[in-house]
Parts: C-alpha cells; sequence; structure tokens
C-alpha cells in the first residue's frame, strides 16, 4: 500500500452520503482514493447501496435514520461485521429549513434538532465503543458557519441552535474520549453549493453573496471534504476539540 494513501488500511463511517451533489458523497470519494473503505449511510438504503458500488466494490451502503438509535446500532453492527473496524466516523447527515424564529412550529424544531444533532449523539454513541476498544480513532461532525455567526443564509434559527450544540456536543466528547485516543473535532462550512441549496438562491443572489466573502466565490462540497480528509487523518494527530471554518473567510474571527 502506497504509504502517501492518508487512509491506508482504514474503515470510514460517512452518514448522510447518498446525495449526488452533496458533502458526504464528495467526501466518500475523497476518502476511497486515499486508501479507506467506507460505509455510505443514507436514509435511502437503495441510494446508499448505488453510491458505495460507484465509488468502487470494496465499499459498502446501509440504511439508517441518524435520528433513531436503534437504527444507528444496526449499522454500526453491519459496518463491523463486513470490514472487521471503524476508524473513522463523518456525522455528516443534515437538514435544514429557511424559516424565521416565530415561525418555528414543535414539529419541525424537532426535525431539525433531531437530525442534526440528536443524530451526531446516536451515531457517536453507537461507533464510540468500538474505537475504544480497537484503541482509538477519529469522528468528524458537521457544524455550520450559521452557529457562529446566528444565522446562515439558508437555514433557521433552530438550525443555527442545533449545529451550535453540535459543537458543544463534539467538543465535550473530545474531552471526554481523548484518554482513549479518540478524536472529536468540527467542521463549519459557509455556504456550499450541494443539492441542499441547489435552486434557492438566484444568480444575482450568489454573485451579492460571493461579493461579501474575501475568496470571491462560493465553496464547493470538495472543499469540506478536503477538511474531513484532514481531521480523519493522522495529519490531525494532536488535534481534537477543534473548529475548522470553511467558508473562504465569510466569518473572520478576532
Amino acid at each position: 500500500m502506497n504509504n502517501a494513501l492518508l487512509l491506508a488500511g482504514k474503515v470510514a463511517m460517512i452518514s448522510g452520503a447518498a446525495s449526488a451533489r452533496g458533502i458526504g458523497l464528495a467526501t466518500a470519494r475523497l476518502f476511497a482514493s486515499h486508501g479507506a473503505k467506507v460505509a455510505i449511510l443514507d436514509l435511502d438504503e437503495g441510494a446508499a447501496i448505488e453510491a458505495a458500488a460507484a465509488i468502487g466494490p470494496e465499499h459498502r451502503g446501509y440504511a439508517c435514520n441518524v435520528a433513531d438509535k436503534d437504527a444507528c446500532l444496526k449499522a454500526t453492527e453491519r459496518a463491523i461485521a463486513d470490514f472487521g473496524q471503524i476508524d473513522v466516523l463523518i456525522n455528516n447527515a443534515g437538514i435544514t429549513q429557511p424559516v424565521k424564529t416565530l415561525e418555528i412550529d414543535p414539529a419541525s424544531w424537532d426535525r431539525i434538532l433531531d437530525v442534526n444533532l440528536r443524530g451526531v449523539l446516536y451515531l457517536s454513541q453507537a461507533v464510540i465503543p468500538h474505537m475504544q476498544a480497537q484503541g482509538g480513532g477519529a469522528i468528524a461532525c458537521m457544524s455550520s458557519v450559521s452557529a457562529q455567526r446566528g444565522g446562515g443564509i439558508l437555514g433557521g434559527p433552530h438550525y443555527s441552535a442545533a449545529k451550535a450544540g453540535v459543537l458543544g456536543l463534539a467538543k465535550a466528547m473530545a474531552r471526554e474520549f481523548g484518554p482513549s485516543n479518540i478524536r472529536v473535532n468540527c467542521v463549519t462550512p459557509g455556504l456550499i453549493q450541494t443539492d441542499i441549496s441547489a435552486g434557492k438562491l438566484s444568480d444575482q443572489q450568489k454573485a451579492e453573496i460571493a461579493a461579501s466573502i474575501p475568496l470571491n466565490r462560493l465553496g464547493n462540497a470538495e472543499e469540506v471534504a478536503g477538511a474531513y480528509l484532514f481531521l480523519a487523518s493522522n495529519l490531525s494527530a494532536y488535534i481534537t476539540g477543534a473548529v475548522i471554518d470553511v467558508n473562504g473567510g465569510m466569518l473572520i474571527h478576532g
């Protein structure tokens, strides 16, 4: 195996990774190109299997509703049965809804918090015991610039709250599981051109947003995948509890 491959011999599980233009699938492709075997999780098992097969025959796709703890446990057990280990977990699954504070109804609050925040907890709870047993692992979680700046372009306040919750949960897990050699970090993307954002903004709106970003453009899924690769690999061996901004300078911290 070529030692230049950053994830040679590793097994990575990625949630929400079957969408054609999504960050999850871009991450799965990049990880596979660096030697990882990948387990793609998605609500739609057929789509997950198809996405995994398109990357290569050694990869697998499983159905998993991350907001259902039993589903997370079952998907994890299937991955362990197929691969024998899980070295990397990417808590990528997420949904958004563009509403304002006074428009958030109880069902919408539950739906957004369940997928974006509860799902991180449940999938991490399913995978961490295996990582402890094998002596370590790396977990990266999807947050958002909207958690940091108090609202994004496409997500409502409940989305910001959920993604801010991811930051707190990940940092707490990093502190708790550091002694088990399990690293837990977050990425906070800005406006990325994916299936979630497709068709939501006019060309003029995109141009106006790009003009407010120092790098003068929107991001793409592969650029977020690159941050995930860094956090999954030994390049970040002494990094835990960190937050990596992938926003083109949309938010620059003081």
